[in-house]
């Protein structure tokens, strides 16, 4: 696992395409803007590797202090679909576990889509449980 910045190529090559998979309408330019706007506000990129070299993994994530206490929450986590249930994923929460406790967190949250079904069992295989729902306003097209 190796933690990367928006100026490491890496970024371009491992964590962009990975992360577009996720999020479709993030184009190239508006991946950088949104890497660097991010890692300057505590975003860390984790990228990880297998022993050809090949990145089967990213997780997005950051501490943030909130009124329930110190959380690492998890902004994006996705692996190809050709290394799923291989147990990448399972690797990266143990990871951001450790790093969650090492900066004093009680807990590691996350979003995920009310479609994504895979997720949502990977997460509870996990032991994660829906602690809340997540509501959104589009302050882009307020008609909608």
């Amino acid at each position: 696992m190796r933690d990367l910045t928006p100026a490491d190529p890496a970024m371009t090559t491992d964590v962009a395409p990975l992360i577009r998979t996720l999020r479709p309408d993030l184009g190239a330019a508006e991946f950088t803007e949104f890497a660097v706007e991010s890692h300057g506000q505590g975003l860390v990129f984790t990228a990880v590797y297998d022993p050809a070299g090949a990145c089967v993994g990213v997780a997005t994530h950051r501490v943030m202090a909130t009124s329930r206490g110190r959380i690492l929450f998890v902004d994006d986590l996705v692996t190809p679909v050709s290394a799923r249930s291989a147990g990448i994923g399972g690797r990266i929460i143990a990871s951001l576990r450790e790093r969650g406790r090492r900066a004093g967190c009680v807990r590691i949250e996350l979003d995920t889509g009310t479609a994504n079904h895979g997720a949502q069992r990977f997460y509870h295989a996990q032991r994660m449980r829906i602690g809340a729902l997540h509501f959104a306003l589009d302050l882009t097209n307020p008609g909608a």
